[in-house]
């Protein structure tokens, strides 16, 4: 068997004039996170996870955001892309573990409804899906509530021919 891990991170600015998309679902908030698609830096993250996994590259190589047809694009229809290209190269998802890092809104009451998007997008159980909120206490870009921050890791594995070993 062939097992990798990847690791994601992204940040995007809060703005005025947006709504706030994190792993797939719409939260109620006074600014949104400000992008070329719609900025969901929880779905980014794990799509460079899993990329990342599979030595695939990253989401800007996949979809670029020089690429018109990626804007205001839903970032839960490109993990959902993303998922598509492990499966052409026979990886299968083995969890993945999200920590979202925002001071306001709080998160916590979206976090199980973060984990069943992100699990339908993949095609998995979301008992194979962690997210965490964090506030970093009032501290950089993220605690003065500038920005919100996602760091994703994931497992991947698949089953390998003798031939290719």
């Amino acid at each position: 068997m062939n097992i990798r891990i990847g690791y994601g991170y992204d940040i995007h600015r809060l703005r005025e004039g947006r709504r706030l998309v994190l792993g797939g679902v719409t939260i109620e908030h006074d600014k949104g996170l400000e992008g070329h698609s719609d900025a969901d830096v929880v779905a980014h993250a794990v799509i460079d996870a899993l990329l990342g996994a599979a030595g695939a590259g990253d989401i800007g190589t996949h979809f670029p955001d020089t690429d018109p047809q990626f804007a205001g694009a839903d970032s839960i229809e490109l993990l959902r892309r993303a998922v598509g290209k492990l499966k052409e190269q026979s990886w299968k998802i083995g969890n993945v573990d999200v920590t979202v890092v925002a001071q306001r809104p709080r998160l916590a009451p979206h976090v199980a409804e973060m984990r069943n998007a992100l699990a339908e997008a993949m095609g998995i159980g979301a008992d194979r899906i962690s997210v965490k909120a964090k506030t970093n206490e009032g501290l950089d870009a993220a605690g003065t509530e500038e920005a919100i921050v996602a760091h994703a890791v994931a497992l991947l594995h698949r089953f390998l021919l003798f031939k290719e070993l």
